[in-house]
């Protein structure tokens, strides 16, 4: 199955105009876990997930890829 994650976590953070440290102050991740993500080495845990589609208001559906 193809990691769209890491795709949709770069663009949403991208798209807002927030860098990667502080995208990681704002959910309590280091930054190198951020990049890790983003390069499809490692996927969230569940916690992540949720903090991140708090975050950036989005389902954690759509964060995964299964939602446009």
């Amino acid at each position: 199955m193809e990691n769209k994650f890491k795709n949709i976590l770069k663009s949403l953070r991208i798209e807002r105009n927030i860098g990667q440290v502080e995208l990681a102050k704002k959910i309590g991740v280091s930054k190198g876990l951020i990049s890790l993500w983003e390069n499809g080495l490692r996927e969230p845990t569940m916690c992540s997930l949720i903090l991140l589609a708090q975050f950036f208001d989005v389902s954690i559906d759509y964060l995964v890829g299964l939602e446009y």
